[in-house]
């Protein structure tokens, strides 16, 4: 039965011959009132408070979408179902328009009505508790699959069923399933961490590994240009699987969407992953063969990825593909109008290059500044900001542009973020790096169950430029403090969305190919 006595107004001219309708409502638990015409119920609807109206569009005097008119006058949010003789479209349409809830062509019988009512009144609580059962079958499933041996296609597999399931849970108002989530994520994340600490030496050292930065360009990339398809590249900084999915339906009506996972490289940051991507080397082979594009040591953030252009420039000629390569890096919207007014003058290069650094500005602004904790409180809130921000972007209006061209669209993102929880000592000289998620520097000292440590940067195929270098990598959702003033800045990056160190947010990545549909 509804709850709370779900009050129903029923306008219908011949409302006498539908008392057996009205009886099986009242059955059912609807408290139900009854009038004979439009002028009644505006003047009800004036008077009371009512949860769904049904109404008859064919009645003398004030019509169905007079009526319908005069009560959204009234009360924008009430729910009205529109009931009818005629299957004229014209009719439906504007009835539509008018933002009725439901649509009944007549004859109908108490069960189409009790449905529609029950669509309207119960269908959040109805598909809450359906998708709580169907969480729970999938949670156990999860939690099956955790138990066995897994490799990178088990970690994918897993961690993009996770997304699925997370961004549908937060739209169910079910905070102990949510935290079960949360919590169950957090397990999955310490298992993912251990993994990576043994698996990511031996892929450097030269044993099978998964796709990564490296592989980019020439897996996903090349292939349709060396059939002489045009291609644009678009890295959107730090954007993490679930807030590509966020977004996708947005773009799905103007391509045809396939979406692959790859693993980001270490640290997850952008002066070495998305340096990676476009160079296609890892950061050691760009600091040996490319020494004044590898910016690594500037105190300027900007100027360690300078050089993108050049190292996509010489991955393309070593890849063997036709240039010329156009390349642009938007920080703020007067340089995303500039590429979109630009667009047609695209049309004939064979690749166009463009990175998008809208999310890691925001991410990192978040940390300074109280309105935007205010209004991304957690992650599902940065989703809903994200989506907000992308339909009204100047790259979904690019996008919209490239869909008109015949050229293949690759999306992707150099590293994601993960929100800090915790606090992990690391000790250090004023030489070290500044970041939080990951650092550099002369004999790092950290707990070894908290973080990677690389005494030997060679190893992971990073840089080792000076005496005793060493890189740290934070795991799971821990940051990094220094013991001086330590609870002053543990409060100040306590939640902060950061990258550089392992998590499934920050290494599991979405790549994108994206056909348009003309």
């Amino acid at each position: 039965m509804p709850e709370n006595n779900v009050r129903v107004l029923w306008a219908d001219d011949e409302i006498d011959l539908l008392k057996p309708h009205i009886l099986f409502l009242q059955s059912k638990g609807y408290v139900v009132t009854a009038v004979p015409n439009g002028e009644d119920a505006v003047a009800l609807v004036g008077q009371e408070r009512f949860d769904v109206v049904l109404l008859d569009e064919m009645m003398p005097g004030l019509g169905g979408l007079g009526t319908l008119a005069a009560i959204k006058e009234i009360d924008p949010s009430l729910s009205v179902i529109m009931i009818t003789k005629s299957e004229e479209e014209r009719l439906m349409n504007e009835a539509l328009g008018k933002r009725i809830a439901d649509y009944l062509t007549k004859p109908v019988n108490p069960s189409q009505i009790w449905l529609a009512l029950k669509r309207l009144t119960e269908g959040k609580r109805l598909v809450e508790g359906q998708f709580t059962r169907d969480y729970v079958q999938e949670f156990n499933r999860l939690q099956q699959a955790r138990m066995g041996p897994l490799g990178i296609d088990d970690w994918v597999e897993m961690y993009i069923r996770m997304t699925h399931l997370e961004r549908e849970l937060f739209t169910v108002e079910d905070q102990g399933l949510k935290q079960t989530h949360l919590d169950t994520r957090k397990e999955m994340n310490a298992d993912f961490c251990h993994w990576i600490d043994r698996a990511y030496r031996e892929w450097c050292g030269g044993a099978e590994r998964p796709l990564m930065s490296v592989d980019i360009v020439k897996k996903f990339v090349a292939p349709h240009m060396e059939k002489g398809k045009r291609v644009y590249l678009i890295v959107i900084d730090c954007m993490r699987l679930d807030q590509w999915y966020t977004i996708q339906p947005l773009l799905e009506p103007l391509f045809d969407i396939k979406t692959d996972c790859y693993l980001s490289i270490l640290p997850t940051a952008t002066p070495y992953s998305r340096n990676a991507i476009f160079a296609g080397l890892w950061p050691a082979e760009i600091a040996a063969k490319f020494p004044k594009y590898w910016q690594e040591a500037s105190n300027d953030e900007r100027s360690k990825n300078r050089f993108e252009k050049e190292l996509l420039e010489e991955q393309v000629k070593r890849l063997k593909l036709n240039g010329p390569v156009k390349y642009s890096k938007v920080y703020h919207a007067d340089e995303a109008n500039n590429v979109r007014r630009e667009l047609g003058s695209y049309s004939r290069l064979p690749l166009v290059a463009l990175v998008f650094n809208f999310l890691d500005i925001l991410a990192h602004g978040r940390s300074d500044s109280p309105i935007l904790q205010e209004l991304v409180p957690d992650e599902a809130a940065f989703r809903s900001l994200l989506f907000s921000w992308f339909s009204h972007s100047a790259i979904f209006d690019i996008l919209k542009g490239i869909a008109a061209q015949d050229a293949v669209v690759v999306i992707t993102t150099d590293h994601g973020a993960v929100m800090g929880k915790r606090a992990a000592l690391i000790y250090g000289n004023r030489d070290t790096s500044t970041n939080l998620r990951y650092k550099y520097g002369v004999n790092l000292v950290t707990d070894e169950k908290l973080a990677l440590i690389a005494k030997n940067p060679m190893d992971l195929n990073l840089p080792n430029d000076y005496l005793n270098k060493n890189y740290v990598f934070a795991k799971e959702d821990y940051y990094f403090v220094y013991p001086t003033h330590f609870h002053e800045y543990e409060r100040q990056y306590r939640n902060s969305f950061q990258h550089g160190g392992i998590s499934l947010e920050e290494m599991i990545l979405p790549v994108a190919t994206l056909v348009p549909r003309r």
